[in-house]
């Protein structure tokens, strides 16, 4: 079983910075593709950002991109999203899932993934 923990979530001001972590517990990371989702009160779990297992293809969401980046670092069982110049429509609750069927595939659909994280809070506003 696949358990995931997400960090680094917060209060920000608009035009700040945040960078998140999804961390594995007793399984390697590294064997399954992981995407980071957002879930705002009343709206759908829209998609982010997802990396490959082995990191060599990454996608983004048209709305994020060139804000946030999806990076991962299997020898810390640990897949990160940095994001620069938040703005207050990014506060949601932010997830991370694993998908271990399609581990080369960046998958970018909510129904690719059978693991998630509880999620971590981040608020943007002034």
């Amino acid at each position: 079983q696949v358990q995931l923990v997400e960090s680094g979530g917060g209060y920000v001001q608009p035009g700040g910075s945040l960078s998140l972590s999804c961390a594995a517990t007793a399984v390697s990371l590294s064997h399954y593709g992981v995407g980071w989702f957002r879930q705002a009160p009343g709206k759908e779990r829209e998609f982010l950002a997802a990396i490959s297992y082995d990191g060599r293809q990454t996608k983004h969401a048209d709305s994020v991109k060139g804000r946030f980046t999806i990076a991962r670092d299997n020898s810390k069982n640990t897949v990160y999203l940095q994001m620069i110049n938040l703005k207050p429509e990014d506060t949601a609750v932010y997830l991370c899932a694993a998908d271990s069927l399609t581990p080369y595939a960046a998958a970018t659909e909510t129904s690719w993934y059978d693991y998630w994280g509880q999620g971590t809070q981040v608020t943007v506003s002034s």
